[in-house]
C-alpha cells in the first residue's frame, strides 16, 4: 500500500498488491471529480455574487446562463463539450506532432447577450441603442431669441435664425455611430471588443470572443493571445501566428462583432451638457451631435477636444457645415472631454445672400469670408455697393459702405454688425413693354426708329389667348354624351353582382339627375349590395339598411362606397337649386312680373347644361390706346394717346408712334374704359313668344322697336302685358339702392336700442319685450341683405296690347333680355281664404267672383289689407281708400295672370295691457304729487 504522500502520481506508479492498487483508484477517481467539481461550484458562486453591470458599460465578466467555454478551467466541462452537438462542428485535429486526436475544438456558445453574430443580429445592447436613436430623433424646443436677434429684428424688422442652429433641432440617425458599419483598419482593439474568429482547413474553429481585462483572448488548444493595443489591421497575422505555433495548413478571418463602448464629457455652453457613453469609434463631430450641439450662446466655431490637459483639437463647425470638412475630426477615448465655449463675434447678413442668418465671427474674418460662409450672394444681387452698419466702442452706431470689389471685401467686421447687400433695381434698358388686351403682351427688345406698328403687326394680334382658350372649350363634349350622368365616378359592382339603374323620375327635384343616381349613394337602387338584408332591413353585417327606393343606406347616412346621402345628387343639382335660391331672392326683391314667373317654373335642362350666347371676351377699343413714357431729365410721366383703330385697320402712319426705350404701351377693352353706347357691341336675348326668339346683336342705330321687328315680330299667343324687361345696369343701380336703405334701417335700429338701453327704466316685462323686438328686427334685418335686385325696366302696357306697334322706341344696351309670356288660362288666389288655388280666367270676372271661388276670406283674413297682383307685377291694393272702398276692391276686374292675396290678421298687444300700463302712469304720478304735498 503505497504512502499517502505520494499522492496520486504514486498511485499509479508504486508496486504493491492488487487490492492497494484498487483502493489507491478509487481515492484517485474521488479526487478527480472533487477538481472537476469545484471550478463549476466556484463559477457559478462568482456569477451570482458579482453585480450586474449597467447596459451603456460593457464588461467582460458579464455573462449569461451558460459557462464561459473559452475559459481555460471550464473549456473541458460537460456543459461545454454539451455545446458541441448543437453549435460546434466536429473535426479531427492534426496538431503539429502528427498524431490525431479527435475532439471538439472551439465550439460556438448560444448568444444570450445578442452580440453580433453570422446571423446578421445587432449588438448585445439593444435598449441603450434604441434609446440613444430615440433621443438623436428627438425633437428639441427652440430656444428663446437672443439680445442680439432682438437687435437685428428691431432694425431690420426680420428675425435672423443663427446659423446651424437647426441642424441640432433633430439629429438625423446618420450621424449615430452604428455597430454594423465596417471598423476602420486603424482601429485600436481594446477591452470589451467583441472578436469573431473562423478558422477551417486541418482545423475547424468559429467563435465569438471578448477580450478580458487584460486585453488577452482564449483559444483552445492554443491558450491566450494578448489582442489589446493592436490596430485591427494586424490582427489577421497575429491570430495566424498564435495559431500556426499548434496547428498547419489552415485560413482564418477575423473581425470584430460588437465594439467597446466609451464614456466621454460634454460641458460648456453645450445644448445637453453631461456624460455620454458612445461607441469608440465615435468621433467629436458624432458626440457634439448626440449632445444637441451648442446652445445658441455656445460657439461654433471653437469646439474643443481636451484629453488630460492638452487640446488635441480645435474643431470649426463651419467647416463641416459649409464646406463639408470634417478633416479635423478625431477619435474619442475614454475620458475625454469636449468642451463648447461662449459665443464669439457675431454679425448678420441680410439682403440678396443665400442664407441671410447671425454668424459667428473668427478673429480677423472680412467681409468676403462672410459672405462665403452665407452662400454667396444670390443672382439679384447689386455687385455695386455694401452697406454695413457698425457700433462703435459699445456706445454708439454708423453707417458705412464699402464698395463691392476686392478691396471692399477684405473688410475686417466687427462685433455686433450688420451688413446688408442690396439688390439690383428692376429697371430694364432699351426695352419697351406691351400690356393690356393684347395676345402676346411682354417686354421687347428696343431700337432707334422702332414705332408702335412694330409691337401691333395686324389686327389678329389683338385677340386675347383667354378669348381663344374660351372658344376652345366651346368644342368640348357636352354631357348629354353620357348615358347616365356621372358614369366617371361608379366603381365596380360588388362581389359581381350587376347593378340596376332606377328609371329617369318624373319631374325631378333638386340633386336628382333623372336615373336615381346619386342621391342614393354610388350604386343607386343596388339592393344592398353587401348582405341579403333580413326582415329589419338589416344586413347580415347589421350596419346598414335599405332605404325605400332599394338603395343601401348605413346608419350613420353614409353608402357603401363612404359617400353621404346625396354625395352626386347634391352636386348634380347644385346649380338649380342656387338658381331657385336667386329666384326667390329677386322675387322677394319686387313683384316679379309673369314673364318672370314662367322663366323660373320652366323645365328646362339645367343651367350647367344650357347652350348660352354671349362675349367670350371684352371687345377692343379702337378709339383709344395711349404709350406711357418717363422724361428722362424732369422724371416726369407723359401720356401720348393715338387712334388704335386707324393704326390697324387702317394703317394711318400718323398714328404710328416712335418709341423710345422704357415706353409701356397700354391697349385697352370696353371692360377698361367705358366707350360710347352706339360704339358698345351689345347682344340682346329676345324670350319667349317671338316668331324668332334668341340672342340678336343690335346694330349700330337700332332702336328696341326695329329690333323685335327684325326677329319677327310676336307670335299669336304673346301676352305683352305679363312681359319683362330686365337690364344688367339697372339691377346694379337698383341693388346700390337697395343696399343702402338696408344700410341706413341697421343704423335707425342701432340707434333705437341704444336709446332704449340708456333709458334703464320699465318692468321686465317691458324689457323682455323690447328683447323680442331688437330679435324680429335682426331678423328682418338678415331678409332684407339677402334682397337682390332684378334690374327690371317697366314697360307700359295694357292688357290688351299686341302686336310690335305698342313697343317704344328705346335703346339698348349689351345684356338686355325682354321676355313674352303666353296668354296664361288662370287666376291664382293666394293667403287666408279657405281654398288657395288657382282658377281658370273667364272675362269679365272681378275679385269678389274669384274670392267666392276661393270659399272667401276665412276668419283669420285681414281682408281690409288685401291686394292685387297684375301681371306686369302692378298691386292694386284695397287699403289705397277709406269707406266704400273695400266694396270697390271686389269689383275691381281681373285679367289673366293676375295673382290675389288676402294677408292674415297680425296681432297687436290687447286693451288690457295698455290699460295696465296708463293705470301704473297715473298712480306714480298721484304718489309724487301727495309726496309734494306733505312736503309743504
Amino acid at each position: 500500500m503505497s504512502d499517502p504522500k505520494y499522492g496520486v502520481g504514486s498511485a499509479f506508479w508504486s508496486p504493491g498488491p492488487a487490492r492497494c492498487r484498487t483502493e489507491i483508484s478509487l481515492r484517485t477517481v474521488r479526487q478527480l471529480g472533487f477538481f472537476l467539481v469545484m471550478p463549476l461550484l466556484l463559477a457559478a458562486a462568482s456569477a451570482q455574487q458579482q453585480p450586474s453591470t449597467p447596459s451603456g458599460y460593457p464588461d467582460s465578466s458579464q455573462t449569461s446562463t451558460n459557462p464561459d467555454c473559452s475559459d481555460p478551467v471550464l473549456a473541458s466541462s460537460a456543459e461545454c463539450t454539451g455545446q458541441d452537438q448543437n453549435n460546434g462542428q466536429q473535426l479531427n485535429a492534426n496538431p503539429q506532432n502528427g498524431v490525431g486526436v479527435p475532439r471538439t475544438f472551439g465550439a460556438q456558445t448560444q448568444n444570450q447577450n445578442n452580440n453580433y453574430t453570422d446571423t446578421g443580429q445587432q449588438n448585445s445592447r439593444p435598449g441603450q441603442q434604441n434609446g440613444a436613436n430615440a433621443a438623436q430623433q428627438m425633437l428639441l424646443p427652440p430656444e428663446p431669441l437672443t439680445e442680439f436677434q432682438k437687435f437685428i429684428a428691431s432694425t431690420t424688422s426680420q428675425v435672423l435664425p443663427i446659423y446651424g442652429a437647426n441642424l441640432f433641432r433633430r439629429v438625423p440617425s446618420t450621424f449615430a455611430p452604428l455597430n454594423m458599419t465596417p471598423v476602420p483598419s486603424d482601429y485600436v482593439i481594446g477591452p470589451g471588443d467583441e472578436l469573431r474568429i473562423r478558422v477551417w482547413g486541418q482545423v475547424s474553429f468559429q467563435a465569438n470572443l471578448q477580450v478580458d481585462r487584460a486585453g488577452d483572448v482564449y483559444l483552445p488548444q492554443v491558450g491566450p493571445v494578448h489582442v489589446a493595443g493592436m490596430p485591427f489591421s494586424d490582427l489577421d497575422g497575429h491570430l495566424r501566428q498564435a495559431i500556426g505555433r499548434v496547428y498547419r495548413n489552415f485560413d482564418l478571418t477575423a473581425d470584430i462583432g460588437q465594439i467597446r463602448a466609451i464614456q466621454v464629457y460634454v460641458a460648456g455652453q453645450a445644448r445637453r451638457p453631461g456624460v455620454y457613453t458612445v461607441s469608440s469609434l465615435s468621433t467629436l463631430v458624432d458626440a457634439v451631435f448626440a449632445s444637441g450641439g451648442p446652445s445658441i450662446q455656445g460657439s461654433m466655431r471653437h469646439i474643443q477636444l481636451r484629453r488630460g490637459s492638452d487640446v488635441v483639437t480645435d474643431f470649426d463647425l463651419y467647416g463641416l457645415l459649409v464646406r463639408g470638412d470634417k478633416s479635423k475630426d478625431v477619435k474619442l477615448l475614454p475620458g475625454d472631454v469636449i468642451f463648447i465655449p461662449a459665443v464669439g463675434p457675431e454679425v448678420a447678413i441680410t439682403g440678396s445672400v443665400r442664407t441671410p442668418a447671425i454668424y459667428e465671427l473668427r478673429e480677423g474674418e472680412a467681409l468676403d469670408g462672410l459672405i462665403a460662409d452665407a452662400g454667396g450672394v444670390s443672382a439679384v444681387a447689386a455687385e455695386a455697393r455694401i452697406s454695413i452698419e457698425r457700433i462703435s466702442d459699445h456706445h454708439d452706431r454708423f453707417a458705412m459702405e464699402v464698395a463691392y470689389d476686392s478691396n471692399g471685401l477684405k473688410t475686417t467686421l466687427a462685433d455686433g454688425d450688420l451688413v446688408h447687400v442690396y439688390s439690383i433695381v428692376p429697371r430694364y434698358q432699351k426695352t419697351v413693354t406691351l400690356r393690356g388686351n393684347i395676345a402676346n403682351p411682354g417686354r421687347f427688345a428696343w431700337h432707334p426708329g422702332m414705332r408702335v406698328s412694330e409691337l401691333i403687326p395686324d389686327k389678329d394680334s389683338l385677340i386675347t389667348r383667354n378669348y381663344w382658350w374660351k372658344r376652345a372649350q366651346l368644342g368640348l363634349p357636352a354631357p348629354e354624351f353620357e348615358p347616365v350622368p356621372y358614369f366617371s365616378n361608379m366603381r365596380q359592382p360588388i362581389d359581381g353582382n350587376p347593378v340596376t339603374l332606377r328609371p329617369p323620375s318624373q319631374g325631378g327635384t333638386n340633386g336628382s339627375n333623372g336615373y336615381g343616381y346619386g342621391q342614393q349613394g354610388q350604386y343607386g337602387s343596388q339592393q344592398n349590395p353587401y348582405g341579403n338584408a333580413n326582415a329589419n332591413g338589416t344586413n347580415n353585417n347589421g350596419n346598414l339598411r335599405n332605404n325605400q327606393d332599394g338603395s343601401a343606406q348605413d346608419q350613420m347616412g353614409q353608402y357603401p362606397d363612404g359617400s353621404q346621402q346625396g354625395q352626386y345628387g347634391s352636386q348634380a343639382g347644385q346649380y338649380g337649386s342656387q338658381q331657385n335660391q336667386q329666384l326667390n331672392a329677386q322675387q322677394r326683391g319686387s313683384n316679379s312680373s309673369l314673364a318672370a314667373q314662367q322663366s323660373n317654373n320652366s323645365n328646362g335642362p339645367a343651367p350647367a347644361q344650357r347652350t348660352e350666347v354671349r362675349k367670350l371676351a371684352p371687345e377692343i377699343d379702337w378709339d383709344y390706346a395711349v404709350i406711357q413714357r418717363q422724361d428722362t431729365d424732369t422724371l416726369k410721366t407723359t401720356l401720348i394717346s393715338f387712334d388704335l383703330g386707324k393704326l390697324v385697320l387702317q394703317h394711318d402712319s400718323s398714328q404710328d408712334m416712335e418709341l423710345q426705350a422704357g415706353d409701356v404701351v397700354s391697349i385697352f377693352s370696353e371692360a377698361d374704359i367705358r366707350v360710347p353706347i352706339a360704339e358698345q357691341t351689345k347682344l340682346v336675348t329676345l324670350s319667349g313668344e317671338f316668331v324668332h326668339s334668341g340672342v340678336y346683336s343690335v346694330q349700330p342705330g337700332e332702336t328696341f322697336h326695329h329690333l323685335v321687328q327684325r326677329a319677327g315680330g310676336f307670335t299669336p299667343n304673346a301676352y305683352l302685358y305679363g312681359s319683362e324687361y330686365t337690364r344688367e345696369s339697372t339691377r346694379a343701380m337698383q341693388q346700390a339702392r337697395i343696399d343702402e336703405y338696408v344700410q341706413n334701417l341697421s343704423m335707425e335700429i342701432q340707434r333705437s336700442n341704444m336709446a332704449i338701453a340708456a333709458s334703464g327704466t320699465g318692468s321686465p316685462q317691458d324689457a323682455a319685450a323690447d328683447l323680442s323686438a331688437q330679435t324680429n328686427e335682426q331678423n328682418l334685418l338678415t331678409n332684407l341683405r339677402q334682397i337682390r335686385a332684378t334690374g327690371r325696366i317697366v314697360l307700359t302696357f295694357v292688357p290688351t296690347s299686341s302686336g310690335t306697334a305698342n313697343l317704344p322706341d328705346i335703346s339698348m344696351e349689351d345684356g338686355d333680355h325682354f321676355s313674352v309670356p303666353s296668354v296664361p288660362a288662370t287666376v291664382n288666389v293666394v293667403g287666408a281664404v279657405y281654398d288657395q288655388n288657382s282658377f281658370l280666367y273667364a272675362t269679365g270676372r272681378r275679385v269678389g267672383e274669384y274670392l267666392g271661388l276661393a270659399g272667401g276670406p276665412n276668419r283669420d283674413a285681414d281682408f281690409k289689407h288685401s291686394f292685387l297682383i297684375r301681371a306686369d307685377g302692378e298691386v292694386v291694393s284695397s287699403d289705397l281708400g277709406k269707406g266704400l272702398w273695400a266694396e270697390k276692391f271686389k269689383n275691381v276686374r281681373v285679367y289673366p295672370g293676375d295673382t290675389i292675396v288676402v294677408p292674415e290678421k297680425t296681432y297687436k298687444p290687447g286693451t288690457l295691457r295698455t290699460v295696465l300700463a296708463y293705470s301704473q302712469l297715473f298712480s306714480s304720478l298721484a304718489l309724487g304729487a301727495a309726496a309734494l304735498t306733505i312736503i309743504q
